[in-house]
């Protein structure tokens, strides 16, 4: 959502203040159907803390009109990032990324794409590298393009109410409510002109300003249905589009029920992880197997809900670890912390790891992810739907109430119109490549069989015995050299898989220093 969603709730992630969407006068100027568009873009030094860690990126900002239906009443700033193709004799076009949320920015992404590891490596593989210029834009909100929050910084301080308790529940819808409030006090000219429309309306403007004919595209998780909804409204003008992760394009109210499909997964992601635990019991010393380990993940859950340490409760555990789920990289040090808390009686870890980011920069997150799902498409106006609704969700999932009702109470207080969800058809794109394990715990399978079959000129390539979110060129995950090598070939040559397909998942490392093989048995 991971955007889709990485979830950035005041639980695990939250909240952060900006400035209000700038309002100069201007007009979007776009080149004729089917004209070669002249280059307006100067791209020079970007922002320091862009430029310190990513010094071959450049930068542009670009204003584009805050409506498309009146240009002349107003304008945002977008910040653009941009490394140029390695070869220029191989190059081809310009590739537009977009890392999901909503409410994170791609401009910072197109360095984690691009930038050589410690050994060399890059997410990006070289073919691509070659023959790309990346590009990332900020969309409207996000990181540098017009920054607006809804609340001050601190508001959502921890401990957070309860999800799980009625009157936890009754203390978050309200809390929620007033952030909607706060939305429409502090940026409600801006509201109604968020959306992922006016998202992929911008991309396609930076498109024609930058001079290119067509654009190629690599979205992940929310940044799928950007690319879904720029194909349907731009469709001859997209070239080569990688999907992964996939959102489910199918519903009306297709945020609300995204909030609701992602639950189960994610438990399903720590009942592999409590068995992945126990596998290296000699390690974290919490117990032999499955059920021995989730016993000790369920007595801490439900001390911190008893008893909050500090600004971590039980909303925070429960934000950590469903962050966690995303990508195995982070199990080790989540299973080291409740090691350290269950055996050792030493909270320190997993408070620090749970611990709420309360400042500016997680305002303005929040407060953007919110604008888009908001204006999006349909939520229940009635409570009385999230508590039934959750309710039947819940007795299978302890992440329910956590990822539900917090969404659910700002979008049904919301001060702006929700928008209608675009028909998603495929009609006018050209043959398209997808990924998505088939255990995600963000963007669930069944979701990406539902957009490619809306994508009638689609490939899935399905990653079994996996259940990172995404597949290919993962900044947050273990990489899959055959995903890598699919995704580079269709993107430098046009070749696709002759049908769908179904690659390996990659094996899950085992703690640093340690091997199930190799590790004593012996008691701790």
């Amino acid at each position: 959502m991971g955007e889709l969603m990485q979830k950035f709730r005041a639980a695990a992630l939250a909240v952060a203040l900006g400035t209000a969407l700038g309002m100069a006068l201007g007009a979007a100027v776009v080149a004729p159907a089917g004209a070669t568009p002249k280059p307006s873009l100067s791209f020079d030094a970007c922002p320091g803390d862009l430029a310190t860690p990513y010094p071959a990126m450049t930068c542009a900002s670009v204003q584009v009109p805050l409506d498309y239906a009146a240009p002349g009443k107003g304008q945002a700033t977008l910040l653009i990032s941009k490394v140029p193709a390695r070869d220029p004799a191989k190059r081809r076009g310009a590739l537009f990324v977009n890392p999901g949320g909503p409410g994170a920015g791609a401009a910072s992404y197109v360095g984690k794409l691009t930038k050589p590891d410690g050994k060399g490596v890059t997410r990006l593989p070289p073919s691509v590298l070659d023959s790309y210029d990346i590009i990332g834009m900020d969309p409207r909100g996000v990181g540098h393009s017009s920054p607006f929050g809804c609340v001050d910084p601190g508001y959502f301080g921890g401990p957070q109410p309860d999800p799980d308790a009625a009157a936890g529940r009754e203390r978050l819808w309200q809390t929620w409510a007033k952030f909607a409030a706060g939305c429409q006090a502090k940026a409600g000219a801006v509201l109604p002109h968020l959306g992922t429309v006016n998202v992929a309306k911008d991309m396609d403007l930076i498109r024609d300003r930058m001079g290119e004919r067509k654009l190629s595209y690599l979205g992940f998780s929310y940044g799928t249905y950007l690319g879904a909804v720029y194909g349907e409204l731009f469709g001859p003008k997209a070239d080569r589009m990688i999907l992964d992760g996939n959102v489910n394009p199918v519903p009306e109210d297709l945020w609300y029920q995204a909030a609701l499909a992602q639950p189960p997964a994610v438990q399903k992601r720590v009942t592999d992880w409590l068995a992945w635990v126990a596998k290296y019991d000699p390690v974290f010393h919490l117990g032999t197997s499955a059920a021995e380990t989730t016993k000790a993940w369920n007595a801490a859950l439900e001390e911190f809900r008893a008893h909050p340490h500090g600004a971590v409760g039980a909303n925070e555990l429960l934000g950590l670890t469903f962050n966690v789920m995303f990508a195995e990289v982070g199990w080790e040090a989540l299973g080291r912390a409740l090691s350290d808390y269950t055996v050792k009686h030493d909270d320190s870890a997993l408070v620090g790891m749970a611990s709420p980011d309360t400042g500016a920069g997680a305002v303005q997150t929040t407060s953007a992810f919110q604008s888009v799902i908001c204006a999006d498409a349909a939520w229940p106006a009635d409570r009385a739907v999230y508590e039934r609704d959750t309710a039947a969700v819940a007795k299978g999932s302890q992440f329910a109430w956590y990822n539900t009702f917090a969404s659910g109470a700002a979008c049904a207080n919301w001060p702006a119109p929700h928008g209608t969800r675009v028909p998603i058809t495929g009609k006018a794109l050209p043959k398209i490549l997808m990924f998505n394990s088939v255990g995600d715990p963000s963007t669930p399978y069944a979701g990406a069989v539902k957009m490619h079959n809306a994508l009638p000129g689609s490939v899935l390539v399905t990653e079994r015995d996996s259940g990172k979110h995404c597949v290919f060129a993962n900044p947050i995950g273990y990489a899959n050299e055959r995903a890598q090598q699919l995704g580079a070939a269709y993107l430098t040559t046009g070749q696709l898989p002759p049908s769908d397909t179904t690659i390996g998942g990659h094996p899950v490392p085992g703690p640093s220093g340690a091997t199930a093989a190799s590790l004593d048995r012996s008691p701790a």
